[in-house]
């Protein structure tokens, strides 16, 4: 992870909101629902773009993932899930059925802060 930018879930969301990923997403009934335009979504079409994953700093097992996503409706959000002994369970698996060829993380600012960083050293 680069050192410019913190390691809180809510900075790296308030990056993310600058980059366009504003729409809100929250889980039930097996769909994962914008929460202004309330169009629902199954994991067909949900394309994750970026993930970051969390341990918390004073308890390890305070875990988290944020996953950065858009819709097959060309909807831009995000989503943290946490996981390992506070995870939804459901939720978790609606992600694991994302299908793999849906998942890159061609958006994350990590990655597009190194590749300029490179690019600025050649």
């Amino acid at each position: 992870m680069i050192d410019e930018y913190s390691k809180h879930e809510k900075d790296y969301i308030e990056i993310y909101q600058e980059k366009g990923f504003t729409a809100n997403f929250r889980y039930a009934d097996g769909a994962l629902i914008n929460s202004e335009t309330k169009i629902e979504y199954q994991p067909s079409d949900i394309y994750i773009v970026a993930q970051h994953r969390y341990e918390g700093m004073s308890d390890p097992e305070d875990m988290s993932i944020l996953y950065i996503i858009k819709t097959n409706k060309e909807e831009k959000g995000n989503l943290l899930l946490g996981y390992g002994p506070s995870a939804d369970l459901e939720l978790a698996e609606f992600f694991k059925a994302i299908p793999e060829e849906n998942i890159s993380n061609d958006e994350n600012i990590n990655n597009i802060t190194e590749n300029a960083r490179k690019d600025l050293e050649s």
